[in-house]
C-alpha cells in the first residue's frame, strides 16, 4: 500500500524534464540573439574599409551603426505583437529569412544609401530575435530550469558585444569587409531548421494582426526612432544648435507622451506598460536601463581610448577586449547553482559592484595605460556581467505571469537598449566637453610650469634641427608637438571622467537591487 503511494507521488516531486525538441528551439533562439546583438558591434572595425569601398563621408558611415540601430529599437516592441499574431515559429522563421537576406544584399552594396537602407532592414527583422529568446527561455522551461536558460541568454547578451569588435576585425583584416556579412548565413540556416524542429506551428491569429494597437505601434515607431537618431547624431550634429536634431527631439517627445497615453488607456495595447506599476519589475527596468549604459558604453569607449591614446589597430584592440569576454564562458554556468543557494538580488547586487570597481580603476590613467593595464578592469567586468544578467531577470519575472512575459521582455529589452544609445551620446558629448575643460586648464597652468615647459621645447627644437629642420621651423614643429601633448594628456583626464560616471551609475544600480524588498 505504501509503496504504491509513493510510486504515485515520486514524479510530482521529481524536476520538470525538458523535451530535448524544446531545448533544440532554445539553442536556435539564442543563436538567434547572439547574431542580432554580434551585428550591432561587428561593423565597427570596419568602417573605414566600408567608407573607402563605397566612396562615402566619416558622416554617411555612422549611418551604418545608426541605420541598424534605430530598426532594432523600433522591432523590439513589435515582437510581443507579431509574435502573438503569426505564432512564435512562423514570426522567428520569416524574420530569421529576412535577416539572412539583408545580410547578403549588405555584402552587395552599390553605394551609402543602399547599404543604409540593407542595414536598417538587417536591424528590423534582427531586432526581433534578442527579445524572442528570451521569450523562449522564460516559456519553453519551468522554473526549476529557468535559471540555466538564463544563463545561456546572458551568455548571448554579454559576449555577443566583447568580441564583435574583435571578430569583424580580424574578418577584414584576413579577408575582406564582406564578409561580416557573409559570416551570418551559416547560423541563420540551421537556426530556421532548429526552430522548425522545435517549435509546434500555431495558426494565424488574425484578429490579433488586424486589431492592432496602430496608433500605439505609429506612435512607438516615431517616438523610440526619432530618439535614437538623436542620442546617435546629436553629438556630430552639435545637438540643439542643429534644426534636424531639434526637429526630431520634438517629434520624439510628441510621439511618446502619446505613445504612453495610448498605451494606459487602450485594452490591448502594443506594450503593456501597466507591468510597469508593479514596484520591483519598474526597478528592474531601471536597473536594466543602467545595465545597457555600462555594456555598450564600455564597449564604445575602450575602443576610441586604445585607438586615440595608445594607437592601437583593431586587433591589438580585440586581443585587450578579448579578455572582458572570455573568462566569462567560465563564470556562467556557476550562476544557475548559486541562484539556488542565495538570493537573486544579493547576486546582482554583486554583479553590479564588480561592474562598478571594474570602471573605477580606469579613472587614474595615463599615458603609459594601455592593453596590459586594462586587463584588470577587464577580469573584473567579466566576473561581474554573469552575476547581473541572470539573477537580474529571476528578480525582474519573479511577479510576472507566463501571459506577460512577451511584454515583459520587450521593456526589458528597450530598456537595456535605450541605456546603451543614452551613454554612449553622454560619453561623446562628455569627452569632447571635458577635453576642451582640461586642455583650457593646461594651458592656464603653463606659466606655473614655464620653465619645465621651456627646457621641453628647446629639446623638442633641437630634436627637429638634428632631423633637418632650421631654427624657425624646428621651434615652430616644438610648438606643434607640446600642443598635442597637452590635447593628449587633456583627451585622457576626460576619459578618467567618463569612467568615474559609469562608476557611479553602476553604484547607483547597486543600491536599487540591494533595497528591493523580497
Amino acid at each position: 500500500m505504501d509503496s504504491s503511494i509513493d510510486s504515485n507521488i515520486t514524479p510530482n516531486v521529481e524536476e520538470p524534464t525538458v523535451p530535448r525538441r524544446h531545448w533544440i528551439a532554445l539553442f536556435g533562439g539564442l543563436i538567434g540573439a547572439f547574431m542580432a546583438i554580434l551585428d550591432i558591434q561587428i561593423t565597427n572595425s570596419s568602417l573605414k574599409d566600408i567608407q573607402g569601398a563605397l566612396s562615402a563621408t566619416l558622416d554617411e558611415s555612422s549611418w551604418i551603426s545608426t541605420s541598424y540601430l534605430v530598426a532594432e529599437m523600433i522591432a523590439i516592441p513589435l515582437s510581443g505583437w507579431l509574435s502573438r499574431a503569426l505564432g512564435k515559429r512562423r514570426y522567428l522563421t520569416w524574420t530569421t529569412t529576412v535577416f539572412t537576406l539583408s545580410s547578403l544584399l549588405c555584402s552587395l552594396s552599390w553605394n551609402m544609401t543602399s547599404m543604409i537602407v540593407f542595414r536598417a532592414l538587417q536591424g528590423f527583422s534582427g531586432g526581433a530575435l534578442i527579445p524572442l529568446a528570451f521569450s523562449l527561455v522564460v516559456q519553453l522551461l519551468p522554473l526549476q530550469k529557468r535559471a540555466v536558460g538564463m544563463a545561456l541568454f546572458g551568455i548571448t547578451a554579454t559576449f555577443a558585444p566583447s568580441i564583435g569588435p574583435t571578430f569583424g576585425g580580424w574578418l577584414t583584416e584576413n579577408l575582406s569587409w564582406h564578409y561580416i556579412f557573409y559570416i551570418n548565413i551559416p547560423p541563420a540556416i540551421l537556426l530556421i531548421a532548429m526552430i522548425r524542429y522545435g517549435l509546434d506551428d500555431e495558426p494565424l491569429n488574425l484578429p490579433t494582426l488586424l486589431k492592432a494597437d496602430w496608433l500605439g505601434i505609429v506612435t512607438m515607431a516615431l517616438g523610440l526612432g526619432c530618439l535614437e537618431v538623436v542620442l546617435e547624431e546629436g553629438n556630430r550634429e552639435e545637438w540643439f544648435s542643429s534644426s534636424f536634431i531639434v526637429t526630431l527631439a520634438i517629434i520624439s517627445g510628441v510621439s511618446l507622451v502619446y505613445f504612453v497615453i495610448n498605451e494606459l488607456q487602450h485594452k490591448k495595447p502594443l506594450v503593456n506598460l501597466r507591468l510597469l506599476k508593479n514596484g520591483q519589475f519598474a526597478m528592474s527596468c531601471l536597473a536594466y536601463l543602467i545595465l545597457g549604459m555600462a555594456l555598450l558604453g564600455s564597449i564604445y569607449v575602450l575602443p576610441l581610448y586604445l585607438t586615440q591614446i595608445q594607437q592601437y589597430n583593431a586587433m591589438e584592440i580585440g586581443e585587450v577586449l578579448m579578455w572582458m569576454g572570455f573568462p566569462q564562458l567560465l563564470i556562467f554556468p556557476l550562476v544557475p547553482k548559486l541562484t539556488n543557494i542565495i538570493k537573486p538580488k544579493y547576486l546582482v547586487t554583486f554583479g553590479f559592484t564588480m561592474f562598478g570597481l571594474s570602471c573605477y580603476v580606469n579613472t587614474h590613467m595615463s599615458v603609459d595605460f594601455g592593453g596590459q593595464q586594462l586587463i584588470l578592469s577587464m577580469l573584473l567586468r567579466a566576473i561581474g556581467s554573469p552575476f547581473i544578467m541572470v539573477p537580474l531577470s529571476l528578480v525582474a519575472m519573479k511577479n510576472i505571469s507566463k501571459h506577460d512575459t512577451p511584454d515583459a521582455s520587450t521593456l526589458t529589452n528597450v530598456m537595456r537598449n535605450l541605456g546603451g544609445a543614452f551613454s554612449i551620446a553622454i560619453i561623446a558629448t562628455l569627452l569632447d566637453n571635458k577635453t576642451r575643460e582640461h586642455f583650457a586648464h593646461i594651458k592656464e597652468s603653463l606659466p606655473s610650469v614655464s620653465t619645465d615647459a621651456w627646457q621641453q621645447l628647446l629639446q623638442q627644437s633641437q630634436f627637429f634641427i638634428q632631423s633637418g629642420s632650421d631654427a624657425s621651423t624646428a621651434m615652430l614643429q616644438a610648438q606643434a608637438s607640446l600642443t598635442a601633448t597637452m590635447q593628449r594628456d587633456a583627451a585622457i583626464m576626460a576619459y578618467n571622467d567618463v569612467f568615474l560616471m559609469m562608476t557611479g551609475f553602476l553604484a547607483f544600480a547597486a543600491v536599487i537591487i540591494l533595497t528591493m524588498r523580497d
